[in-house]
């Protein structure tokens, strides 16, 4: 029988699998503190918002997951995520590790892991290809994905 921060871990990856950004984020605490390569560290409401704009945004998404461990107020599980990236039009199908701290029921911490030049290589092509693996490609992700994030919750506040 499931302990209950292997299911809440349950819950946020059903959520995702479903596209159900709603149901992911009332998994997290408001203090949450994501981490990712592509978007670097997300705080609070940031971390909700990013899922809200990926899956508003997906287009033949399908994740599947496994390999949920709990220990204690901690979690990890691994993921893959397959989706076209809507920039380029092409499939990026992507493998995720991800350790969760938990506190009163609710995740706190989540840092996703996963390699940011192989999903360069399927997203980017060419480019990513070539220049995925360097510290200027990388931080011009990261940059592309902040300022879309960004966008994206200036306009959700806009009425």
């Amino acid at each position: 029988m499931p302990n209950a921060n292997t299911a809440l871990i349950e819950r946020f990856y059903t959520a995702f699998q479903n596209r159900d950004a709603e149901a992911m984020s009332a998994c997290y605490a408001p203090d949450i503190h994501f981490q990712d390569p592509a978007f670097g560290v997300l705080r609070g409401a940031e971390a909700g918002d990013m899922w809200r704009m990926l899956l508003g945004r997906a287009t033949d998404f399908t994740l599947t997951y496994d390999s949920i461990d709990s220990i204690g107020q901690t979690a990890s599980a691994k993921a893959i995520a397959r989706y076209t990236y809507s920039a380029t039009g092409n499939t990026v199908v992507n493998a995720i590790q991800s350790r969760f701290a938990i506190r009163d029921g609710l995740i706190v911490e989540q840092t996703d892991v996963f390699d940011l030049w192989r999903w360069s290589r399927q997203a980017l092509g060419v480019s990513g290809w070539l220049f995925g693996w360097t510290p200027q490609m990388q931080r011009a992700i990261q940059k592309k994905a902040r300022t879309a994030l960004k966008a994206y919750r200036q306009k959700a506040s806009t009425p």
